[in-house]
């Protein structure tokens, strides 16, 4: 059996992202639909391997949740093909000149877009992000790493082999994707050293692993920790609306890192509010609620909020609540405990909904909308790779365009600089 290598896998993609980086937008596109088809055809395959790491991962005790997550169904595998058409019917960005300006000495300076080159996606249990991640990367002309989790691996490898089966049909240097057969450890403390080879690294899980490749990679990561999502109910906020925000960004999926953790209610209003915000919640999944001592009445069986619970990323039916003296308190508690992802203000006072967008930072700022529109499907990326809270390079989802950079492009004429 062949040891594997880290090393070498890595300086193959970087051979290999320099193929992919030449194909033609219509190349592209026909080799992502030829994988979607592939993975189709070889559902049973792929549904036989998904089993063993079900069986793997209730022997281990893996909380149903996870075990949701990674479970592969017929109906799962046709959706991870339609989720590679769609990304097949983006536009490209590659190639795009932007911002072509005529200089004083006649020449011409723009700025096109170019893949970034190799990708590393390190990632946990959903097995769909495999196929997404390598359609992505190969649309935006890159090659891509891609390390799974453990609980994952049979199913990870057979998508991957159905990916392989198509470039190598197709002619295409398969080094383009990569899956780590290897889990250990010790193999992404490894992968995080290749900096010769590899130009971004992306994890995507728990804020456990973020913090643990932000602390030992040798190259650019992208960051989420986590996702403390605020709610501001403004004292011009429209109640309806306000409640209806509420319940659906706590309640309709609240293992998302999109899900609101933390209300804050504008005191003027918080006596017509709260009592309608405490039924709602109630009756929508009997929500957990942390609650200052302005608020703690409304609801039933609350407990006293702390900073500890501000901070918190629940990712469960629990909510942190927070009576504010009014805006300038609004904003002030949410640059303390933000994590830059996803902000909404209910309001319907124009003049207040621009001051908080102008004044909040994190990487969407939402006005009158629910917080689960933080998507890059949603806000019309066609798909995203993940989502970034550090300000450098990308912010926010990032879909195709953010899988690239741009470079400086001139045209002269015999210009010589004096």
């Amino acid at each position: 059996m062949t040891t594997f290598n880290i090393e070498t896998m890595a300086k193959q993609s970087k051979v290999a992202s320099r193929s992919v980086a030449q194909l033609t937008t219509t190349e592209k596109n026909n080799l992502l639909r030829a994988m979607a088809k592939a993975i189709t055809d070889n559902s049973q395959q792929i549904i036989t391997e998904n089993q063993k790491d079900i069986a793997a991962g209730e022997a281990k005790g893996l909380a149903p949740a996870m075990l949701d997550r990674l479970l592969l169904t017929e109906q799962g595998i046709a959706d991870i093909s339609s989720a590679i058409i769609e990304i097949a019917q983006l536009s490209d960005p590659v190639g795009e000149v932007s911002q072509l300006s005529l200089r004083p000495n006649g020449m011409q300076v723009g700025k096109m877009r170019i893949p970034l080159g190799v990708i590393a996606m390190i990632y946990e249990a959903r097995p769909n992000v495999t196929a997404e991640a390598a359609a992505l990367s190969i649309k935006s002309g890159n090659a891509v790493i891609l390390r799974g989790g453990s609980e994952a691996i049979h199913s990870n490898l057979a998508i991957a082999e159905c990916l392989h089966q198509v470039l190598t049909q197709q002619g295409i240097d398969k080094n383009i994707v990569s899956v780590i057969p290897d889990t250990s450890r010790s193999v992404i403390e490894g992968l995080l050293k290749q900096r010769e080879s590899i130009d971004l690294v992306i994890p995507r899980g728990g804020e456990g692993l973020i913090r643990y490749v932000t602390e030992n990679s040798q190259i650019p990561v992208i960051q989420h920790f986590k996702g403390v999502c605020h709610l501001f109910i403004d004292k011009f906020a429209d109640l309806n609306k306000a409640v209806n925000i509420l319940v659906n960004g706590k309640t309709q999926r609240p293992s998302a890192c999109n899900a609101i953790e933390t209300l804050l209610v504008h005191e003027s209003i918080a006596d017509t509010f709260l009592p309608l915000a405490a039924q709602a919640l109630a009756d929508a999944a009997q929500v957990k609620v942390h609650a200052c001592e302005n608020s703690i009445e409304y609801f039933a069986n609350a407990s006293l909020a702390s900073d500890e619970d501000y901070h918190a990323e629940y990712l469960a039916q629990e909510i942190a609540v927070k009576v504010v003296t009014g805006f300038a308190q609004a904003i002030e508690h949410i640059n303390e405990f933000t994590s830059d992802h996803t902000e909404v203000i209910v309001s319907q006072d124009i003049s207040r909904t621009q001051q908080f967008i102008r004044q909040i930072n994190s990487s969407v700022v939402m006005v009158n909308a629910s917080s689960r529109f933080s998507d890059g499907g949603q806000l019309g990326l066609g798909s995203e790779i993940g989502i970034s809270t550090s300000k450098l390079h990308a912010y926010g989802p990032m879909g195709l365009a953010s899988l690239t950079t741009e470079k400086f492009v001139v045209y002269g004429d015999g210009q010589v600089r004096d």
